[in-house]
């Protein structure tokens, strides 16, 4: 029993743990003090309202989280039943309040809970600045806060850049942004994006110079590869040719053997690489010569030796 309860408060502990830093990605992200003639309620009305935003790319429930409007609550010397007292907590019961990757969601003030799920009691005066702040469900701990400085205009809200971001602006009425991203400019041509987003150029010339010099890069790699096979290509046809070449020589050597072995005392003389065929008719010749006896007397050694316009001559 003692273990069972000791894993309860463990899992228990890491939960809580877990959900407080996951809280810290909702983000008061817009707050309208006067509204006449922006989004209405279900029933039609016009009501103060303040926009969450989920600036993460996780699913965080932000029921049992609290909202409050009266700055007296950062007072530490609060319990938290007083603390709860002053503040107006979001409700269990609404499935909108399961807040997915950079999702939004849209609390009424100056209402009552009686209106629906997401009417809160909380209470703010349009006539005077205004702080408003957000506390996890320990009542304890303070998740984002935001001071609205100045007095707003009916319809005009004060957001925050973009979402999630830590500079805020004073947005007219046709730029309010309730339920979406905070900064939305259809009009913006993709010149003004990369002027806004690199006002200095340095990240387009860091991107230019990066397709440059892998561009170079392929290139390259491309003849490096191509040269090596090439090369290796010439070294195979040299091999084969030489290898051909010394294949008609060794052919050549044994003719000449064979010569040798049949025909005692018969010399013949290569004097250039020709027509092998060419060699045997004039040795042929010169050996059917020398058998009818048609040859001079002399040594027994028939001698051929090239002569001017033709191949041959017998001596």
């Amino acid at each position: 029993m003692r273990k069972k309860t000791l894993s309860t408060a463990l899992f228990a502990l890491c939960s809580l743990a877990m959900f407080a830093q996951g809280a810290k990605n909702i983000k008061i992200n817009e707050v309208m003090t006067s509204n006449t003639a922006s989004i209405e309620d279900e029933y039609g009305a016009h009501l103060p309202w303040i926009e969450l935003a989920n600036v993460s790319f996780s699913t965080i429930n932000v029921r049992g989280m609290y909202v409050a409007t009266d700055k007296a609550v950062l007072n530490p010397d609060l319990t938290v039943p007083e603390r709860v007292a002053m503040m107006s907590i979001i409700p269990n019961n609404e499935p909108r309040t399961n807040m997915s990757g950079r999702q939004h969601l849209i609390l009424y003030l100056n209402s009552s809970p009686t209106c629906g799920s997401l009417h809160l009691a909380s209470t703010i005066d349009a006539s005077a600045p205004i702080w408003i702040g957000l506390y996890e469900g320990n009542a304890v701990d303070l998740v984002d806060s935001v001071t609205i400085p100045v007095v707003l205009n009916p319809n005009t809200s004060y957001a925050r850049h973009t979402d999630g971001s830590a500079e805020w602006e004073t947005k007219a009425p046709d730029a309010v942004t309730a339920g979406i991203e905070n900064f939305i400019q259809v009009t913006e041509s993709k010149v003004s994006q990369i002027k806004r987003d690199d006002p200095h150029g340095f990240g387009i010339t860091i991107l230019s110079m990066g397709i440059v010099f892998s561009c170079l890069a392929l290139l390259w790699i491309f003849f490096t590869i191509f040269g090596i096979v090439m090369r290796r290509k010439n070294e195979e046809k040299n091999s084969l040719a030489k290898a051909a070449h010394k294949k008609r020589i060794m052919a050549v050597h044994d003719e000449e053997d064979e010569d040798e072995r049949s025909f005692p005392g018969i010399v013949v003389k290569h004097h250039d690489e020709e027509d092998p065929d060419v060699y045997i008719a004039v040795i042929s010749m010169a050996i059917k010569e020398y058998l009818d006896d048609s040859h001079d007397v002399e040594s027994g050694i028939i001698t051929i030796m090239p002569k001017e316009n033709t191949k041959w001559t017998r001596t």
